[in-house]
């Protein structure tokens, strides 16, 4: 593990190699698969997550929030293929959570509805008006995913599936003309 503390100057020390390590060197580390913590020279506090989250920044895009260090590292490994699954998963918890909240809701409404202490019609407008709330979270939630990802995804120049899948192709052409080239050239009697 490489235990690295940050001075007030900005400068990072590996205290596991002894020896000052740049931005660059940290993020090949990462990288690597080396465990890292990264900590506040003077007050011991953990940066790990922000140096990190300032790297992905660097590297592709705003980044940040309040995500572990570990996914965040995880993140950078991974590139942008990772960064859409967990932006998935991400949305997929966040709506199956406010599904069973919903369902917990219209248990409670029930109940209350059972024991008197709402009509029928005030459960339903209570359960409507909870819904109401929690729909518009979830595309609160969806949408704001939706745009952060755009928004790294773009700012990380990396190509899409349909761009990636176009170059291959046109790679695969390439090698067939080659090929047809080669044999040509075989074909030809040299002068």
């Amino acid at each position: 593990m490489h235990r690295i503390k940050k001075y007030a100057n900005r400068k990072l020390y590996d205290t596991t190699d002894k020896r000052y390590i740049s931005r660059k060197r940290l993020s090949e580390l990462i990288k690597q698969g080396q465990d890292i913590v990264i900590t506040d020279n003077e007050t011991g506090e953990d940066l790990t997550a922000s140096i990190v989250s300032g790297l992905i920044a660097t590297t592709s895009g705003k980044a940040g929030g309040s995500v572990s260090s570990g996914v965040l590292i995880q993140l950078f490994r991974k590139g942008g293929s990772a960064l859409t699954d967990y932006a998935k998963r991400y949305v997929s918890l966040w709506q199956k959570s406010l599904t069973l909240a919903e369902d917990e809701i219209d248990s409670m409404v029930k109940s209350l509805v059972k024991n008197k202490e709402l009509t029928k019609s005030e459960g339903n407008r209570l359960k409507k008006e909870i819904t109401g709330y929690t729909t518009s979270i979830k595309d609160w939630i969806s949408d704001t995913v939706d745009t952060r990802l755009k928004e790294v995804l773009s700012a990380t120049n990396l190509a899409t599936k349909d761009q990636v899948a176009e170059l291959s192709k046109r790679v695969n052409l390439l090698e067939e003309k080659l090929e047809q080239f080669e044999k040509m050239a075989e074909r030809k009697p040299m002068d």
